[in-house]
């Protein structure tokens, strides 16, 4: 009797996911009670940044799930029972926060509220959050116009008055060049470029590049698909050069471009390898449970586009043997792994690695371990770090560069457009791989950055898997980038579609029968 009684105790106490409310009501149910993301994070035991992700459309699971509801529950209870304020379905449509691509911060605490808005460091606008201890816009399209809500409001029509004595030509009348009685008063808006300003109206620069590239590309080619293609392929490489300094104009940080590298950044062979590992994920689970399992391999879309967004080191590379990590620093540091103990259902995080003792691994990877270690996943002891080469840094050094492309991606698989589609993806792509010391890109030397971003995007893999496993697939396989294999509903999980955000199938297969078939067999 007792395997029954296991099983009455494990159905009473399943049930349904408790409800949320839609995801633009949560960030306007904590606000319109004056509390901040660090004030509810504080209360549920979680950070900022995973607060800030419920508000843009992830769902907890969980214990965590239900405190989260009950707060919810609980504000929208104490607002309608307040006259004093409007019921949050009522606030403006500009209010609720869109996810246009941009991923939450992989490291807890990484971001945190301003009492006083300081002007981000990106596009100069005011920002009301801090990433790595820099004002950032959180959502990037802040970058670039001017939210509705910060502008001013119209000016009251002026009282009439006599007419004032006509000035010279070219002279404005009133404070700070204005406009006076008689002149238009509503004034141009307009939003940063650089260290300038531009109008709001006036087609973005960095926007147009693309599309003008292709163009004429098709004009010099009579409109010849694969040859317009091909050429701008080829020069892909310049082109995304050209771009990153556009959009680092009027930038307030000073990159170095070909800075001194440390020996383990330096191929030991003309033709070998550095000293770096870059955790590169190529797992296989080594057993599946008894029966047939239908496996969907999923494709991670544009791994790349989505790795530009991570925290690079600005200047040259200094030496430190302190053994501490300094979140507000980026590079690479020798560790001595901890033991995973996992890989019967998960990857291990550094990737498949049979020497033992220390290594070289980036900050992606060293941030990954040092988030799992952690109270709120507990999957392994902290690494050890041995000695580091790190320089200040920066998550949102490439933004503005890369919500460009994924914007010039997103229209061209709307509007069926593959030239373009050919273009941006070798212009990222390229851009990463020739970062280093290529003869392909002489304008940037920076090793240290083409690891950090191929790790980054080998981190967000692992990101993937783990959530997978946490809602209840079956983890499977773990390849590279952007190849991910599981058993289970995975579009409960993950969204299908082909945007930077969503996963599309790129094989379906079934394991498992009366003779026991292995993943490898397969």
């Amino acid at each position: 009797m007792t395997d029954f009684g296991a099983i009455d105790a494990l159905l009473a106490g399943a049930g349904k996911q408790v409800p949320l409310p839609p995801v633009g009501e949560r960030r306007i149910l904590r606000e319109e009670l004056d509390l901040s993301r660090a004030q509810l994070a504080q209360a549920l035991g979680v950070s900022p940044s995973t607060v800030a992700g419920w508000e843009s459309g992830r769902d907890p699971s969980g214990e965590t799930r239900v405190k989260y509801a009950y707060f919810l529950d609980g504000a929208r209870t104490k607002l309608a029972a307040d006259p004093a304020r409007e019921a949050p379905a009522d606030e403006p449509e500009a209010r609720v926060v869109a996810d246009a691509g941009q991923t939450v911060s992989q490291d807890d605490g990484d971001q945190d509220e301003l009492a006083v808005a300081q002007p981000c460091v990106l596009c100069g606008q005011p920002a009301r959050h801090q990433v790595a201890g820099f004002p950032q816009h959180l959502d990037p399209a802040e970058c670039t116009t001017t939210p509705a809500a910060a502008q001013p409001a119209p000016a009251p029509e002026p009282t009439p008055e006599p007419a004032p004595a006509p000035a010279p030509a070219g002279v404005q009348r009133g404070r700070g060049g204005t406009g006076g009685p008689g002149q238009d008063s509503r004034g141009v808006r307009v939003v940063a470029a650089g260290r300038r300003v531009r109008p709001a109206d006036a087609p973005d620069p960095l926007a147009g590049r693309i599309p003008a590239a292709v163009a004429a590309a098709l004009a010099e080619h009579g409109g010849d698909v694969a040859e317009a293609t091909a050429a701008l392929v080829k020069r892909a490489i310049p082109d995304a050069m050209a771009l990153l300094d556009q959009a680092r104009t009027g930038g307030r940080y000073d990159v170095v471009a070909h800075p001194w590298l440390p020996d383990v950044l330096r191929k030991q062979t003309a033709r070998g390898a550095d000293q770096i590992w870059e955790a590169r994920p190529k797992w296989t689970r080594p057993e599946l449970p008894a029966g047939a399992h239908e496996i969907t391999a999923l494709d991670v879309n544009g791994a790349y586009l989505s790795a530009l967004k991570t925290h690079l080191p600005l200047g040259q590379l200094e030496h430190s043997d302190s053994g501490r990590h300094d979140r507000r620093r980026a590079g690479i540091h020798l560790i001595t792994p901890p033991d995973w103990d996992h890989d019967a259902y998960l990857p291990n995080p550094i990737g498949q690695r049979d020497e033992p003792g220390p290594l070289w691994v980036t900050e992606p990877t060293l941030r990954l371990l040092l988030r799992i270690s952690g109270p709120k996943y507990g999957l392994c002891e902290a690494p050890v770090i041995h000695e580091s080469w790190t320089s200040g840094a920066t998550e949102g050094l490439l933004e503005k560069f890369r919500i460009t492309l994924k914007d010039a991606r997103d229209r061209a698989i709307a509007d069926g457009d593959d030239v373009t589609l050919e273009y941006v993806k070798a212009m990222y792509a390229k851009f990463v791989s020739t970062m280093g010391e290529s003869n392909y890109n002489r304008e940037l030397y920076r090793t240290d950055w083409m690891h950090l971003i191929r790790s980054q995007a080998f981190a967000n893999l692992w990101l993937k898997a783990h959530r997978a496993y946490d809602e209840g697939l079956i983890v499977v396989r773990a390849m590279g980038t952007d190849e991910l294999h599981v058993a289970g509903d995975w579009r409960a999980v993950f969204p299908e579609g082909r945007g930077v955000t969503e996963v599309k199938v790129k094989d379906v297969y079934t394991v498992g029968d009366a003779a026991d078939v292995t993943p490898e067999e397969a």
